[in-house]
């Protein structure tokens, strides 16, 4: 027991002592941060398949929080939807719970509740029953990853999901290996002096090193002695390919409902020989994610919703449900119908691996219809009304052309 007593006293003080991510909660006046997973839009079509009824309080656990990312934009979109919200945002730092304290406090956010615990501890609180947990980039520090998530999904409410990020393997390729030379260079070293030796070793990296090929790999360059010792230091890290995270959810009882971003999961967009595109598309979805991830060799870290594993199939919804409302994810109708206009695809650069999602003809004048409030039957009955008249069987397959491609950058979503 004693190196695992020491291991969780060394991640403890380095929250501490640096706090990850590093945030000055006088930038709340400035901009939102926002991301994946726990976007409002992403829990509603990844986990509930529905809007947020509103007929209580929505219960969200930050599992994990740091210095508050989710907790300040969950919190934000949430209120700004006049939604009532009950936000545990639960973390081993004092120092971190400090800091995200005092962004909400700076942008006026209630029902946060900021608890000091290790997610380890999370059965013994007592703390009820979620709508929706929020564990990103914390799993992977645990002693006991896979216990953490059953009691996760224990703590879930009937219809609630998780959202849930891991570092991905071979994205962050060299990274374990600068970790092993730093224990041997600098592992008994105070921290200042780890840090200094990180920053040296840094400077002196060779360029056949894997650490200094892989350009994906950037965390450190611009978050200060916190991103240092986070990515290089840690005394706890670990990282995942997916058919360990596969099997990492379906041993706690849990099913992945999809991927961020999805177009980065799908072989399909990484292979042009046919006998190739032939086999790919007869694997079973896990599958192809895996195949996916060992094609582009980029993926630092893998971002994914799930729910009860005999309730995954049931969400997201499905692109030829009539009733399906498509709602823009962070980007305007005008701005994105502006920029499908004309366009046979979208031409997207995946940190190096570049990739083409086809567009159907009537890209531009579907987008701009999308307003997060009409379903897909009244987005075809005014297309029809503009003189752009489709039949249902032609519209729905150039909607599906659309999903696939806007969903796969993250920029629609259904509900």
């Amino acid at each position: 027991m004693a190196p695992k007593k020491s291991a969780d006293r060394a991640v403890h003080g380095q929250y501490e002592a640096y706090p990850y991510p590093p945030r000055d909660p006088a930038d709340e006046a400035k901009r939102l941060i926002t991301g994946s997973p726990s976007g409002l839009a992403e829990i509603e079509h990844y986990i509930l398949g529905r809007r947020i009824a509103g007929d209580g309080p929505f219960r969200a656990l930050i599992a994990g929080g740091g210095t508050g990312d989710a907790t300040i934009m969950l919190a934000s979109q949430l209120a700004a939807r006049a939604i009532e919200a009950e936000i545990i945002h639960l973390d081993i730092s004092a120092a971190s719970l400090a800091i995200a304290g005092a962004r909400a406090a700076t942008r006026k956010l209630d029902g946060i509740e900021f608890v000091q615990a290790s997610l380890s501890d999370l059965a013994a609180l007592g703390l009820g029953r979620f709508d929706y947990i929020d564990c990103c980039g914390v799993l992977h520090h645990l002693e006991a990853p896979g216990e953490v998530l059953r009691e996760l999904a224990a703590a879930l409410k009937p219809g609630g999901g998780i959202g849930l990020m891991l570092y991905g393997r071979l994205g962050r390729t060299g990274v374990y290996e600068a970790q092993s030379l730093l224990r041997l260079l600098a592992g008994d070293l105070a921290d200042q002096a780890r840090i200094d030796s990180a920053r040296a070793l840094l400077e002196d990296l060779p360029p056949t090193n894997w650490l200094k090929r892989n350009s994906h790999v950037g965390d450190h360059r611009n978050t200060g002695d916190a991103g240092i010792y986070d990515l290089l230091l840690h005394r706890r890290d670990r990282a995942y390919m997916v058919d360990e995270i596969f099997a990492l959810a379906a041993a706690a009882g849990l099913g992945i409902t999809g991927f961020i971003e999805p177009a980065r999961y799908d072989p399909l967009n990484y292979l042009r020989d046919a006998a190739l595109r032939k086999t790919v598309a007869a694997l079973t979805w896990p599958e192809q994610c895996a195949a996916a991830e060992l094609i582009a060799g980029n993926m630092k870290v893998h971002i994914c919703y799930l729910v009860a594993a005999d309730a995954a199939r049931q969400v997201p919804l499905r692109p030829d449900m009539p009733e399906a409302v498509p709602v823009l994810n962070n980007v305007s109708p005008e701005a994105l119908a502006g920029r499908l206009r004309g366009a046979p695809a979208l031409a997207l650069d995946f940190d190096g691996a570049k990739i083409r999602l086809a567009l159907p003809k009537q890209a531009a004048e579907m987008a701009a219809l999308i307003d997060g409030e009409r379903d897909l039957a009244e987005i075809r009955r005014r297309l029809g009304k503009s003189g752009r008249k489709m039949a249902p069987g032609a519209f729905t397959r150039q909607f599906e052309t659309l999903y696939k491609a806007l969903n796969g950058i993250n920029a629609m979503l259904l509900r």
